[in-house]
């Protein structure tokens, strides 16, 4: 899954459970929406992209920055990054949005399609939500 600063989900896709994270960043950043906000063009693509070790590769590093997105990842076998616990938190906030849908805490869909629907529609829901919060 990625998401904005806010844990608004973006783009969601559904891999078997053996698959590295890794493989996935691209097809992740490819697959946003363009996210309309300010008046003009709406965004395509994020200013940086965020992500702990386990994203840590250098041709993803490399095809990043061809996209004109900062990378800013880990590295294996070094120090953390200061404060970057507070940005996953985000992300993990966002997982637990999902799993509070209790058909997507566990996958019981022999389908891939029905879980994505379903997981489409959680993270509809998810946007809504937030969408109403802000307005009221």
């Amino acid at each position: 899954m990625i998401c904005d600063g806010r844990g608004t989900p973006l783009k969601v896709i559904t891999t078997a459970a053996n698959v590295n994270d890794v493989t996935q960043t691209l097809a992740l950043v490819d697959g946003i929406p363009p996210v309309a906000g300010r008046p003009g063009r709406p965004r395509r693509r994020p200013d940086a992209l965020l992500g702990d070790k386990g994203y840590d590769s250098n041709p993803n590093r490399n095809a990043l920055r061809e996209r004109r997105i900062l990378p800013v990842i880990s590295r294996k076998g070094c120090p953390n990054i200061t404060g970057m616990g507070k940005l996953r938190y985000v992300v993990e906030q966002t997982f637990a949005l999902l799993h509070h849908f209790k058909r997507l805490a566990v996958r019981w869909e022999r389908r891939t399609e029905l879980h994505d629907a379903f997981v489409s529609l959680a993270c509809s829901l998810i946007c809504w939500r937030r969408l109403k919060k802000t307005r009221t």
